[in-house]
This record gives C-alpha cells, structure tokens and sequence, in this order.
C-alpha cells in the first residue's frame, strides 16, 4: 500500500461489494478458470492441475474478500496474507516444468476477470459522482496491490520448488518421464537406464488423487506401493503430478487382474482415488497407458461419491463419450429425459436400471450387488421405464450409455 486511507464511508462499501462478490464465488471463480485455461491452456491440460488451478483462484479472492469484510469501519488495509492453495498451484507447475510466464499471465488475467465482477457489483452499491471515483481510487489501489504481492509470494515458491526439483534424481525421473509422454525421441534402453524400470515389459499406468485435496503424497506413494505388490510388480516407478496426484506406472509380464486392484485400493487412506490406464507394451504403451489413466481420471474427478478405482478398459466407451461434456449432457438429458434429473430419487432409479441392464434383466443378481431385494429392483426399474417413455431395451445402447455417463460424471451432465 502507498500509506493512503479512505474515509469511512468508503470503507463500509468496499466491504458491501465485497460481500456480493463472495455470494458470487463460484461463478467468479469459474469465469477466472476458464479465461486463465483459454490464455494459458496447460492450467487445464489434465484434471490435476485444473483442479489446483481452479482452487487456488477461489482461495485467493476468497481470501481477499474475506479481508475487506472484516475491515469495515476501519482504514482499508490487505495484508499479504497468501493461501496454502496457491502455493499448491505454484509448486504443481514447478513440477510440471511448465514455464513460470504462465503464472504471471494466469494472475494478470484472473485479476481482470475478479475486477471487472467487482465493479460490476460496485454499480450496485455506490452512486455515480465523486464518491463512485474515491471508492474505485481506492479499491484498485486494494485489488491490485494485493494480487501483486501474492503474484510474487507465489512465484517465490515456484522457485523454489523448480530448485528442488532440478535437484537430483526426482529431477532426471520426471524429465525422462517428460520427453516419453511428449512423445520425443528417446532411445528405449537408454530411458529404462535411466528410469530403473523397464520399458520393455507390459506397461500399466495409474493415476493416483486425493478427494478432498491436500498435502497427502505420502499416502499416494503407499497406495501406488499397495497395487504394484497386488499385482506382482517389482515397484512403481512414480512422479508427482502436484500436491494432490501422483503419476504412477506398473512394469508387469501380463495384464493385470482388476479383483486384485479394487481389494488392496481398500487397504489405502480412505480418501484415495486410482484411475487405471489399459495395458500396453513398450515405450509407445507407457504414453499411451498414461493416457487413458488420465481419460479416467478427468472422468472421476470431483465426484466425489464415484468408484475408488476404475479401469480404461471397462470404461473406454464412456470416455470417449466424456471428452465433450456439453454433448454427454445433452444426450443424457434427451436420452433419459426426466430420469436424467440431479435428485436423490432420480439417481436411485438410474443407478437400479443401470445394474440390472449390466446384469442381463437379472433382477436377483442385480437385487445383490445393489444390497437390496428383488421385488425393490423390479419396482425401480419398473418406474424407471416409466420416466424413459419406453422399454430400455428399445434403444438398450444409448440408454446403457447415458446411465454410464450419470454414473461417473453424475452433476456434470445432469439435469437441474
């Protein structure tokens, strides 16, 4: 700050302003992610660093606002009062050697977007004439002064987390790790020699997170750990992909048996998640294994009531229908029309049909897996049909589909 205060008057309506814009969070938020992903799209190249990314911008603004409001009726003053969440984001691209320019934009434009909300919010608050001009002298002099200095607290991390990183053998593992998946032309052998792991053999890759986020990778070390042994690999050759994910890959003779995986991930810190990549072979099966752990992943993420482990191979259909989120949800709005619906009971109806489709209409079986009985089962699915306006089976594989859809990506493509 530059010493100057405000009158009182314009203290009380910087924390009003202040107040609708925290009612706003997550639109702000939302709009602060998109514009900063559209500038600089590695922010939103996977689910986990979009997930730091997007957490990091509403624990900033949500920090600063908080401030504001609790400084009314007296001068306005904002400390640099930096969140854990944005040192998570800055240490994530350290990691990811993205280059640290994209920070500097990323905070340029979401200060942009989180000012222009502000006045619009402002419109509301202040009448127009010279105490309109006071109050936006001295609430820009407030939301950029802070967003500057929690801009170089942040790439001060980043900084020293690159440090870190470069350090030793962390820093050959990822850089290797890093040409193979971006498809450079790396010798085999030679990446094996200098991974310790071999390429050669059947590659599985997992991508390993934590819902609800937070400082867990000792956690997800021990559940990469947990899966190799399940599954006789030596050991996981692992690579953090930010606070919250780990990038995990299995060396194995064959492929790898799904019971063994969903049995020991229950042996994990209950918070873990794991989206499993196909099998493949060889250097080209290491990259691409590691992209569709990462098609699961972008699946799974954020729902939070979805499987703790799933596998590419039981769900490639339905993340390939994932890629576009605006298409599933429409067709999953036009496919299962009312039962399509973001409720409680909807949901249960959803969930009924779609075990007992996966089961061949056995209502028994399906009652089982569903822990409940089977006249319960053929009711659901009865009133089920009645809310598709037609018999399952009269369009079973879009129907089958959409339900998958529900399933994973749950809030994301259903209708409110």
């Amino acid at each position: 700050m530059d010493g100057k205060t405000v009158t009182p008057p314009i203290d009380e309506c910087i924390a009003k302003v202040a107040e609708l814009l925290l009612a706003e969070l997550d639109e702000v938020g939302d709009e602060m992610d998109a514009a900063e992903i559209e500038l600089s799209p590695a922010l939103g190249a996977d689910a986990a660093i979009l997930a730091d990314t997007s957490a990091s911008n509403r624990a900033v603004v949500r920090r600063f606002l908080t401030m504001c409001v609790r400084s009314e009726g007296s001068p306005v003053s904002v400390d640099v009062d930096v969140p854990p969440e944005a040192l998570d984001a800055a240490r994530t691209v350290a990691r990811r050697g993205i280059e640290f320019d994209v920070i500097i934009q990323a905070y340029r434009r979401g200060t942009y977007v989180a000012w222009r909300r502000w006045l619009a919010n402002a419109a509301r608050v202040v009448p127009p004439g010279p105490e309109l001009v006071e109050f936006l002298e001295a609430s820009s002099r407030l939301v950029f002064d802070y967003a500057d200095r929690v801009l170089g607290r942040v790439l001060e991390e980043a900084h020293r987390e690159r440090e870190r990183v470069l350090g030793g053998a962390l820093a050959r593992r990822t850089e290797t790790i890093r040409l193979i998946l971006d498809g450079a032309p790396i010798e085999s052998r030679r990446a094996s020699e200098r991974l310790g792991y071999d390429l050669a053999r059947r590659n599985t890759a997992l991508v390993l997170w934590a819902e609800p986020p937070g400082d867990v990778q000792g956690a997800l070390e021990s559940a990469a750990t947990l899966l190799a042994r399940a599954v006789g690999a030596r050991g996981p050759l692992t690579v953090p992909a930010g606070t919250s994910t780990l990038w995990a890959w299995l060396s194995t003779d064959g492929d790898l048996k799904p019971g063994a995986l969903r049995e020991e991930i229950t042996q994990a810190q209950p918070n873990v998640r794991v989206a499993v990549g196909p099998t493949k072979s060889g250097i080209t099966g290491f990259r691409r294994s590691h992209d569709g752990a990462l098609a699961v992943q972008r699946m799974l993420a954020g729902h939070a009531d979805g499987d703790r482990l799933a596998l590419y191979h039981e769900l490639e259909v339905t993340a390939l229908a994932a890629q576009d989120l605006d298409r599933a949800a429409e067709f999953v709005t036009t496919t299962l029309g009312p039962l399509s619906a973001d409720t409680q009971s909807a949901g249960r109806l959803r969930e009924t049909l779609r075990v007992f489709l996966n089961e061949a209409n056995n209502a028994p079986q399906a009652a089982a897996r569903l822990h409940t009985h089977r006249n319960t089962v053929l009711q659901r699915v009865a009133r089920a049909t009645e809310l598709l306006g037609h018999a399952p089976g009269e369009r079973r594989l879009a129907v089958e589909l959409a339900l998958e859809l529900a399933h994973y990506l749950g809030p994301r493509v259903l209708s409110r």
